[in-house]
């Protein structure tokens, strides 16, 4: 497995976080990497990390709901969609891309990612 370079870089250090084995498909884990309350996901395989703080009120979003969304649709229908990748905040409900990072309802807002690797089954976050 590989981990994915995030869009938004960070400086420091390399925390070892989790074991890759306590992190299945489709789970989370929300960690400290030095300084920084880091939720760690594993979308499928692909691993990524972002900040525990919602850029919208600044209070923690790793607890929130992770699901997919709904895409345009025609009249009468709903397109399902990016299902396990899009957390909601649990204080107000934007939705934010876990792995751009972009809010879906508000431009300009992002979660704010950390490199990632693994390395002899180890999941570590640069922070």
């Amino acid at each position: 497995m590989t981990a994915d370079t995030p869009r938004t870089p960070a400086r420091g250090q390399w925390w070892s976080v989790v074991p890759l084995a306590d992190l299945p498909p489709g789970s989370r884990r929300v960690v400290r990497a030095g300084t920084f309350t880091v939720g760690v996901f594993n979308l499928n395989g692909r691993i990524v990390a972002i900040l525990d703080l919602c850029p919208h009120e600044r209070v923690p979003i790793c607890g929130g709901r992770v699901d997919g969304t709904t895409l345009p649709s025609s009249y009468g229908t709903f397109d399902w969609s990016r299902d396990g990748e899009i957390i909601a905040c649990p204080w107000h409900g934007w939705e934010f891309d876990l792995v751009s990072g972009a809010c879906l309802v508000h431009p300009g807002k992002r979660l704010r990612h950390f490199p990632v690797r693994v390395e002899d089954s180890v999941i570590y976050v640069q922070a």
